[in-house]
């Protein structure tokens, strides 16, 4: 999955005109669309099925590519193995600090300590047959939505960089990322070199502009997960909102693709990773990327307020 030369940052390696236009990721210049592997899950009963969506995002032109082991225990990442050629010039970002847990109370366990990280970075190598991943997000977990750490699993920030630069020196990991992150720790981190943020964030749920704008002013990619909120139970949905509702109707276009067209417009360095299972639904999230939003829209998009996602999951 080693990048191949781009023509022009207006095509991916493949010739596709990229969704959303060219942006810089890790030193890449990759579509702001891309795609989120999480819900590969949902057809693990289907592999044909699966890598087919795989390849239909390569043919619209995605070329980043959000996953983690610990996305149906390595079933993502094998998918991904068997779906994608180095040719394609595909960014791979995987990410770690949790671990499957089948028969627990949730699907997922923290694993923060640094050989817990380590022991992930290796699987991730394992599972997408690579030398090394380009890109490995630190998902930190003392901060929602989400799980958070207890006991043994509260590590010190330092000692999680320590050993994420450390396997960046040794060429295990190309470049650093970080998830669910408060400002606090971006700041503390930017000196280890951060090339993305991976936190909640939608037109309904903006609690982090600040982090946001901090990103733009350090040429940081910002890389919203539930990007349309709603995933979990105290999460709103941008799609049940009045205002993203009317610019739908009005646009011609859905209420999902407002709320990304939205995200695209909002900040320069806003990458989309939009995750499903159904190939219209990918292809509805790509050709997002072509609504235009006017001045009036746009306003009375910004005006919606922003609500906090206030929920811990499992």
């Amino acid at each position: 999955m080693a990048p191949s030369s781009t023509p022009s940052p207006e095509v991916t390696a493949t010739g596709v005109p990229r969704p959303g236009g060219p942006g810089p990721l890790a030193g890449r210049t990759v579509s702001r669309i891309g795609y989120g592997a999480m819900q590969l899950e949902r057809l693990r009963g289907d592999r044909r099925a699966a890598i087919a969506l795989l390849h239909r995002a390569v043919e619209l032109g995605v070329d980043h590519i959000d996953t983690a082991q610990f996305y149906g225990d390595g079933l993502a990442n094998g998918l991904i193995q068997e779906a994608l050629r180095p040719e394609d010039g595909v960014l791979v970002v995987s990410k770690i600090g949790a671990d499957p847990s089948p028969g627990g109370p949730a699907p997922l366990r923290p694993a923060q300590r640094p050989e817990e990280l380590r022991a992930s970075v290796e699987d991730n190598l394992r599972s997408l047959g690579v030398d090394q991943v380009p890109v490995v997000n630190l998902r930190r977990m003392d901060a929602g939505p989400g799980l958070l750490a207890e006991g043994d699993q509260v590590v010190d920030f330092d000692d999680q960089l320590g050993v994420m630069t450390a396997m960046r020196d040794e060429g295990k990991i190309g470049a650093i990322g970080l998830s669910s992150v408060t400002l606090e720790g971006l700041r503390r981190a930017i000196p280890a070199g951060i090339v993305c943020v991976q936190n909640a964030y939608s037109l309904v749920t903006r609690d982090d502009e600040d982090m946001l704008q901090a990103c733009v002013t350090e040429g940081i990619g910002w890389v919203p997960y539930f990007p349309l909120g709603g995933a979990f139970p105290g999460i709103p949905k941008v799609t049940d909102e009045p205002a993203v509702r009317a610019a739908a109707r009005s646009l011609g276009s859905t209420p999902s693709q407002v709320g990304l067209a939205w995200l695209l417009r909002h900040s320069p360095n806003v990458h989309l990773i939009p995750g499903t299972a159904n190939l219209e639904h990918l292809e509805a999230n790509v050709a997002a990327a072509t609504i235009v939003l006017d001045d009036a829209t746009l306003a009375a998009l910004d005006a919606v307020p922003t609500r906090s996602a206030d929920t811990t999951l499992g």
